[in-house]
């Protein structure tokens, strides 16, 4: 069969079980109310992200299933974190199991060894970072989607010259962001669905995969900026929540974007281009310029951290009188 039916197929299989799961969650009322770190006010089908885990298994099923660990890794992740969707489950049962996930997936890579316990107890620690940073960001229209098709593409590019994964598996994620952006990506109040935590923790899961096999194959660390970006976002909010003295479990609305969207009035799916586009231009230049990756690395994340602070220092007072306004209208 030609590649391109095979595409096809998948393509529709992965419309009509999002369908199905839309069917499925309105009846079984799987919904996402608005909370204090909402960027909407409107109830929305949850857990959409669910296409991720679909696509990831209908690659398997057709191209084979190369690699068991990773995808019993997901299937646990996107379980857990779909439960949690429906019903809050306790951080500790979160975290136990995105951390035998990522074990099940280093058991993929081939690099569990006990002479080097402590790196991949340091790698594991940081990949579950990731994806729970993934989840962080996933606050407005068309981001988790969004973002993640520009992490994608220039993974492709580089895969044409490296080789470090199959083709198959780029393409096939591409399409799910695709089509989920498809009823997600749009204007404030109009998405069908959101992620939910099983979408943005799954995307995120999938593409540490061929994001690890770069890294592993190359020896390059410095390919972990293609997450920048996020990277960025989500550690200085951590580091300016914790000089607020705040509660790091409890919901809020400070990253960078979430000012955007709410303070600054700026609508999703612009703030969500905006985030696609800075980091389409950070992975190009790391791509392109050949040499000098660790200058470019370090240069890259001081812009980044600048411009995030200036960004703070100018327009979060206005995110300080949302809260005080709050505290009044109590």
């Amino acid at each position: 069969m030609p590649i391109y039916c095979t595409y096809s197929i998948i393509a529709v299989l992965l419309v009509v079980l999002e369908l199905l799961y839309f069917r499925i969650a309105d009846y079984c009322n799987i919904i996402d109310k608005p909370n204090e770190r909402s960027s909407h006010s409107s109830v929305v089908l949850r857990g959409g992200g669910i296409i991720f885990l679909f696509a990831a298994w209908i690659w398997s099923a057709f191209f084979g299933f190369h690699y068991p660990w990773f995808l019993a890794g997901l299937t646990i992740v996107c379980g857990i974190s779909f439960r949690d969707d429906v019903r809050s489950l306790p951080d500790s049962v979160r975290l136990i199991a995105q951390f035998a996930a990522m074990f099940l997936m280093f058991a993929d890579f081939g690099i569990l060894n006990w002479q080097s316990w402590w790196i991949i107890l340091l790698a594991l620690i940081f990949c579950v970072g990731i994806i729970n940073a993934y989840n962080f960001m996933d606050g407005i229209n068309g981001i988790t989607s969004g973002y993640s098709l520009a992490v994608i593409a220039p993974l492709m590019v580089l895969n044409h010259s490296l080789h470090f994964m199959e083709t198959s598996y780029l393409v096939v994620a591409a399409m799910a962001c695709l089509i989920f952006s498809f009823f997600n990506f749009r204007p404030k109040g109009k998405a069908k669905c959101f992620a939910g935590d099983v979408g943005s923790i799954g995307i995120a899961f999938i593409i540490l995969l061929p994001l690890g096999k770069l890294i592993l194959q190359t020896g390059d660390v410095t390919y972990i900026i293609l997450l920048a970006v996020y990277g960025v976002d989500t550690i200085l909010t951590i580091c300016h929540r914790i000089m607020l003295h705040e509660n790091l479990g409890q919901a809020h609305r400070k990253h960078a974007f979430q000012i955007m969207a709410n303070e600054l009035q700026i609508p999703h799916e612009v703030v969500s281009l905006c985030y696609i586009a800075i980091q389409i231009i950070v992975s190009l230049g790391l791509i392109y310029i050949r040499q000098w990756h660790w200058i470019y690395a370090i240069t890259t994340i001081v812009v980044l951290c600048a411009a995030y602070l200036i960004f703070m220092k100018k327009y979060y007072h206005l995110h300080e009188e949302y809260l005080n306004s709050k505290k009044i209208n109590r």
